[in-house]
């Protein structure tokens, strides 16, 4: 198992900007400027901060059973 780690970054969730897709933005050259591998790592740590450090979600709990056929 792996250790949890705890993120102490906080997001404002009140900020926001618009802006046209097609305009070259320091943003869009800021991404651009990343390695592929830099940029899934940014992605990972958005997916944390925003869904927790955990990989994967619990699952449904299991609501049928195996019940043996008693002949007779």
């Amino acid at each position: 198992m792996r250790p949890e780690l705890t993120l102490e970054v906080k997001v404002d969730r009140k900020a926001f900007a618009v802006g046209l897709l097609n305009s070259e933005t320091d943003d869009k050259r800021h991404w651009h400027s990343m390695s592929p591998e830099e940029r899934l790592a940014a992605l990972e740590l958005a997916r944390q901060v925003i869904y927790g450090y955990a990989g994967t979600t619990p699952r449904l709990q299991r609501i049928f059973e195996v019940a043996r056929l008693v002949a007779g």
